[in-house]
């Protein structure tokens, strides 16, 4: 019966949560041009709503979706990640792809820190710049238990930048006379969201969208070894932390009750689809399906966010943001150049 009542109460807050999903993806289609994806509609979306609902009706169905949705969607995107996608696109991506994730994590490390940044803000705008935007964010966000103010900062900053690069790319890439090879490896490796890229690659040519929309399908498989080593950074942390409250003490630390199980999940079943095991009809629902719900849970993570908290963390994160963007995009064209691809 208690768990009835549990389930019953989470019922207001995730429907909730569903219905800003599909206001977002709504709004979204009625876009000519890409500019704005669905996932930061739903976050401003629920953002809004915090600063207007006033009854705590919602409050577990969000948290709920905020937190365990998102990890059941995380686990389904597993499905529709292939790592054969790394042969199509060969050495030519991968190449770039360690300078630029290497500048992102590495360079962004000691960014935040001058800035003042808690380590999981930083790496969150440095995953959402190195790796694919919100789904990157989305996706390391539970792994090291981040907040959900840390979760829309980073969103926002990565969003702010995409937009730019939607309309700045195509410029610059005819200004400096790239190939269609030349422009969509660098779209592909410099820009954030995957809508984006294929957004900023098509308004060169369709030629250059097809090879940056690949380029950033290898680059999105970033995400597997990332959430790993993210996950074992945080259970070092976590490990450390309870030894310093004297936590061993009294009894012993267990990695079972520290380790994120569902990344488990996610990599099992990336490799059976990398193998082959599951249908495309089979692997493209469960994209779809994944990312419909990360989109849900982007939502109930703006109504669990309200624009208050945000601005006590002041402008230090979109000047991170700004500087890590705009580092990436020339290390990207820097790497092309010495490898005599422009």
């Amino acid at each position: 019966m208690g768990r009835f009542k549990e389930i019953k109460e989470m019922i207001p807050g995730f429907c909730l949560a569903v219905a800003i999903a599909l206001c977002a993806k709504f709004l979204e289609g009625l876009m000519p041009v890409h500019l704005i994806g669905a996932s930061v509609i739903a976050l401003f979306i629920g953002m809004f709503l915090n600063s207007l609902i006033k009854t705590s009706i919602f409050n577990k169905g969000a948290r709920f979706t905020a937190k365990k949705v998102l990890k059941f969607a995380i686990i389904l995107l597993g499905a529709s990640l292939n790592v054969t996608t790394i042969l199509t696109v060969g050495r030519l991506s991968l190449s770039v792809m360690v300078f630029t994730l290497f500048t992102c994590f590495g360079i962004g490390y000691f960014c935040g820190k001058a800035l003042g940044l808690n380590w999981k803000l930083s790496n969150l705008i440095s995953a959402g710049t190195g790796i694919c935007g919100g789904s990157a964010i989305a996706a390391i966000a539970p792994v090291i238990d981040a907040e959900d103010r840390d979760i829309a900062y980073a969103m926002s900053a990565t969003f702010l930048f995409d937009m730019a690069m939607i309309v700045l790319f195509p410029i610059m890439g005819r200004y400096m006379g790239l190939s269609d090879m030349a422009y969509g490896l660098w779209a592909g490796t410099a820009v954030n969201d995957t809508s984006s890229v294929v957004a900023a690659g098509y308004a060169f040519s369709e030629a250059a969208g097809d090879f940056a929309t690949m380029v950033k399908l290898t680059r999105t498989l970033a995400i597997i070894p990332t959430v790993i080593i993210f996950a074992l950074v945080n259970i070092h942390l976590k490990k450390k932390s309870m030894a310093a409250e004297g936590v061993t003490m009294g009894e012993k630390i267990k990695l079972s009750s520290l380790f994120p199980w569902f990344i488990l999940f996610f990599v099992l079943l990336s490799g059976v689809n990398s193998l082959g095991f599951i249908p495309n009809e089979a692997s493209s629902f469960a994209k779809e399906l994944s990312k419909f719900l990360m989109v849900a849970s982007l939502g109930a993570i703006g109504l669990n966010t309200s624009y208050k908290d945000m601005k006590k963390a002041g402008i230090n994160p979109m000047l991170h943001g700004f500087i890590i963007s705009l580092l990436v995009v020339i290390v990207a064209i820097a790497v092309e150049w010495f490898m005599g691809i422009v």
